[in-house]
């Protein structure tokens, strides 16, 4: 390359035009990147070196921009080894921050993978070992219809910057003209229409993780948090279906095509990206993918100083709802930007609460209540801190935690009204502290302010079944579904709504799809044993219950159900129940045997173990399949109303 004058017009226009970084500084729309008009091609393939696209047979390819723009430099340099550090200098310039090593290692395995050119065998893109890449593939030149003319610039004869001579000298005299054709660029862009043809615009989207480019492996809590926050600022302005964040976690680290991953989550667009920090910098890159046709909508790159990254944000989900909607939104004003005054400190303890309270087990939970805390000691008018706090409180550890969670549910609200996350946490814990006529109304605006919320739906569905309305509650359920398909949570719900509903084999086939998604839970097989019981099906109850015991780690209850066998293979049935119940109670699982109770029509002992069950897991009793018998019960129907009170 030194010395060697580039054989294709593929270049980064910027390097035609020295500006001074405090110029670039002053006017960064000056050094924005022009478009050559030519194309190659080489064997079925065929590069726009002006849009950096990459087409097969006709057919675009998808490549995100930093390999789009590697693959250009080895390509206006074809036959010539390229160095790794001139590809750096090349494409992500001497002032910016990235790991540069990860991102050229993923630039060149995207490219590797949009080319099907293997390392050992390279077709198109050798690799120079220690030292770069060299494009080795025959190029063609595709001429388009002629511009008008232009005297050109000569492209420099190396990738360092030349020195100032007369000519970048010259160049300087031209810079206002440059700056005002690029205001006129940046004017059009920002008020332009959406590229996206109306009959096509998608109608539902995902977001899928955000890969951690950074050289720590620790900032990968930062990633998650910058794609959890994006999702929820999409929910609340696109107009659209967004899938949350615990469904699109799976993946994570997941090589699938695109098509194949919006199919299983049904929808028809998706987003991916990449989010790098370093210091007090942060970059965030994303596109937009039609998976219909696994084609480029839109693409952009985003560069702020940490105390910024959440108006980033906003800014990111504002950019992508434009495009898909198809129109001008004007910005969305938040607490974000209205509030402000969140340190970055605030910031890394959210995030990092964020992150561990999506993995849902109780030392996560614990550690992210102190997470949530140390923001808001560091930014006492941060809002949604306030809801991550609530949310740790409420998840059902005790009833002595639900005033601390209303308390801080209140606190966020106060903070931000429109909090969806701040209302459908006070709802949720209204609804457990049996406040029914309070919580509706909670969960009814925090659907309203973001239908997209899949955990409003959700804790509204519950607050359905908890006052006797079984298909309602299915139906709620099913918008939770469609937004967070792959849920625990939410899939969990179905079941025992199903169950609740006399809907039994509906509820197998549901239990089943739950355990697909979280094997390791003993959720599915606790609630397989409970239809099985239900419907007489002694051994495979016993199975279902070995299951729930191994997911527990409880060898004694595994051990128990032989006993069960053996007492259904000489006595039956009825003996079986029995034997189950007592053992249930045995082992404390009060609410169990109250249900088993119910099945063998025992009003007594059902009572003496639902009286024994913590009040937090009672909003099933009202339309428990199992204890539809005890419905003219005094006792039972005056427990019913001291849980449940009529509306």
């Amino acid at each position: 390359m030194r010395g060697v004058k580039a054989k294709f017009n593929c270049k980064l226009a910027d390097r035609n035009i020295l500006v001074p970084p405090s110029l670039k500084a002053r006017f960064p729309l000056a050094t924005q990147e022009k478009s050559p008009q030519n194309r190659v091609t080489f064997a079925e393939f065929e590069f726009d070196c002006g849009t950096r696209e990459l087409k097969k047979h006709g057919q675009t390819l998808r490549l995100e921009p930093q390999p789009a723009k590697v693959l250009g430099v080895l390509i206006r340099y074809a036959g010539e080894i390229v160095t790794r550090q001139e590809l750096i200098r090349e494409v992500w310039g001497s002032e910016t921050f990235v790991d540069f090593d990860q991102g050229l290692n993923y630039a060149i395995r995207r490219i590797r993978a949009a080319l099907e050119n293997g390392a050992d065998g390279p077709r198109f893109l050798e690799t120079i070992p220690k030292t770069g890449y060299r494009f080795i593939a025959p190029l063609a030149e595709t001429q388009p219809v002629a511009p008008a003319k232009i005297e050109p610039v000569a492209p420099p004869t190396s990738l360092t910057r030349p020195k100032l001579n007369r000519a970048t000298i010259a160049t300087f005299v031209l810079i206002p003209v440059v700056i005002a054709c690029a205001a006129t660029i940046a004017w059009n862009h920002r008020h332009r229409e959406s590229s996206t043809p109306l009959g096509s615009r998608p109608t539902s989207l995902a977001v899928l993780p955000l890969r951690n480019l950074s050289a720590d492996p620790e900032q990968e809590y930062f990633s998650d948090g910058i794609t959890d926050e994006l999702i929820t600022d999409l929910a609340k302005m696109s107009g659209i279906r967004i899938i949350s964040h615990t469904s699109v976690e799976r993946y994570k680290k997941s090589t699938a095509p695109v098509p194949e991953i919006a199919r299983e989550l049904d929808v028809d667009a998706v987003v991916e990206g990449t989010v790098t920090r370093s210091g007090d910098r942060v970059r965030i890159t994303a596109q937009l993918i039609d998976a219909r046709t696994d084609s480029h909508l839109w693409a952009e790159s985003y560069e702020r100083d940490l105390p910024d990254t959440l108006a980033l944000q906003d800014t990111v989900a504002h950019d992508i709802a434009q495009e898909i909607r198809g129109k001008v939104m004007p910005k969305r004003e938040t607490d974000r930007n209205t509030q402000g005054g969140i340190s970055p400190g605030a910031l890394e303890s959210y995030l990092r609460g964020r992150y561990l309270w999506n993995r849902r087990d109780p030392d996560s939970v614990a550690k992210a209540e102190s997470y949530f805390e140390q923001a808001i000691r560091d930014s006492p008018d941060f809002a949604s801190a306030y809801s991550g706090l609530a949310d740790c409180f409420g998840v059902g550890w005790g009833p002595e935690d639900l005033p601390a969670a209303e308390k801080y549910a209140r606190k966020a609200i106060s903070l931000d009204p429109e909090l969806a996350e701040g209302h459908a946490s006070l709802g949720v814990t209204l609804l457990k502290e049996h406040r029914l006529h309070d919580a509706e109304p909670e969960l009814r605006r925090a659907i309203e302010l973001n239908p997209n919320y899949a955990m409003a739906h959700h804790y509204y569905s519950l607050y359905l079944l908890t006052i006797g309305r079984p298909k309602d509650a299915l139906a709620e359920n099913d918008q939770a579904r469609q937004l967070d398909p792959f849920g625990m949570a939410v899939n969990t719900m179905r079941t025992v709504i199903l169950i609740h509903s006399n809907e039994l084999e509906g509820a197998l086939v549901q239990a089943g799809h739950l355990a697909e998604i979280a094997p390791q839970s003993p959720a599915p097989y606790e609630l397989m044993a409970r239809i099985f019981w239900r419907q007489g099906r002694v051994p495979e109850a016993i199975r279902a219950e070995k299951k729930a015991g191994a997911a527990r780690h409880l060898d004694l209850w595994i051990r128990d159900q032989d006993e069960i066998g053996r007492i259904y293979a000489h006595h039956g049935l009825l003996a079986a129940r029995r034997r189950a119940a007592e053992l249930m109670e045995k082992h404390k699982f009060k609410l169990s045997a109250a249900f088993q109770y119910g099945n063998l029509q025992n009003p007594e002992k059902v009572m003496e173990n639902l009286e024994a069950t913590s009040s937090q897991v009672l909003f099933e009793i009202r339309t428990a399949p199992e204890l539809a018998f005890m419905h003219d019960d005094a006792r039972y129907l005056k427990l019913v109303r001291s849980l449940q009170p009529e509306p």
